[in-house]
């Protein structure tokens, strides 16, 4: 539920310059990976709306990066976000968010994702919650990736809101899922919306939070396998997995749903979807071999932090 406060309760200017400094941070780290390719954008500014949308492309690392910060207010919802809170609709709106996805080359490095975003909405009061998360989505996944990432998860969430990991990595498991498939995007992460828990301070801290730790756990993990020799069969296995990715985010993401009705830059919306995606009728993996394992072991509702690497 959205919560009600008076505006000197509400520093939304304060989100947004973290956000933005945020974004420049994330781009130095993912540059460090590449020698020569850097991000790419511009700085798009109208009455309602400033975006700096930064995309690198055909990298060493990373074959496609998109890291996206966005402010925007309008003079009512989007039918995406108010659908949930009716007592809304309607109502003018600001929010700003910063979004990343990386589709990285070397097959056996993940894709990961990272959404963070605060509404502040103008009702009969001031109504704001904020909402995101991150996940990974590996091709070629390691049991001692998983831990390592959930435990950063973890510690993303405990530092702010001990005991709350097991719901948002449930909430996670839950959303970055496709039904259609019957399996989860990923190995999952933690996902919250319309979370006001605490006050706006302490979500504040939370989503502080979740950038370091998503940071924490995922530039490692690039380190470790982005040399990892790898073959043609591998990249078309990967092409396949991106495209159950571009099937999440065109058939079930809000946040895709969102960008359009808001009035966003379409191509700043679907700057997530990769750059190369295969779909193969009824394509098999080959029983027993690491591509049929992707689903049987990583690509259900786990408790990772059980395991032992």
């Amino acid at each position: 539920m959205a919560a009600r406060a008076g505006t000197s309760e509400i520093d939304l200017t304060a989100v947004d310059r973290f956000l933005f400094d945020l974004q420049e941070k994330i781009l130095s780290q993912f540059e460090a990976f590449e020698p020569q390719s850097r991000f790419s954008g511009d700085l798009l500014e109208s009455p309602s709306s400033v975006a700096r949308p930064m995309v690198l492309e055909a990298g060493n690392t990373f074959e496609k990066a998109a890291v996206m910060f966005t402010r925007v207010q309008g003079p009512h919802l989007p039918a995406s976000v108010s659908a949930r809170r009716p007592e809304i609709a309607g109502a003018p709106f600001q929010a700003v968010s910063l979004s990343l996805i990386t589709h990285p080359e070397n097959p056996f490095v993940p894709t990961a994702h990272m959404n963070l975003r605060c509404f502040l909405v103008e009702a009969d009061t001031k109504v704001w919650h904020f909402g995101g998360g991150f996940d990974l989505t590996p091709a070629y996944p390691s049991a001692a990736d998983a831990i390592f990432w959930h435990r950063h998860v973890r510690q993303a969430v405990e530092s702010v809101y001990p005991g709350r990991y097991e719901t948002l990595k449930a909430n996670c498991d839950d959303y970055f899922n496709l039904p259609h498939r019957a399996h989860t995007r990923g190995i999952g992460g933690l996902f919250f919306d319309d979370w006001t828990l605490g006050g706006f301070a302490t979500c504040f801290s939370f989503i502080q939070s979740v950038a370091e730790h998503f940071l924490l756990a995922y530039v490692p993990i690039i380190r470790l396998r982005q040399f990892i020799p790898w073959q043609p069969a591998h990249k078309r296995f990967q092409r396949l997995r991106r495209g159950r990715y571009a099937e999440f985010n065109l058939a079930i993401d809000r946040g895709t749903r969102y960008g359009l009705e808001s009035g966003r830059r379409t191509e700043s919306v679907l700057a997530s979807l990769p750059p190369q995606a295969d779909w193969a009728y009824a394509w098999k993996p080959e029983p027993g071999s690491r591509e049929a394992l992707l689903e049987s072991q990583y690509l259900v509702a786990r408790n990772w932090l059980t395991e032992q690497s």
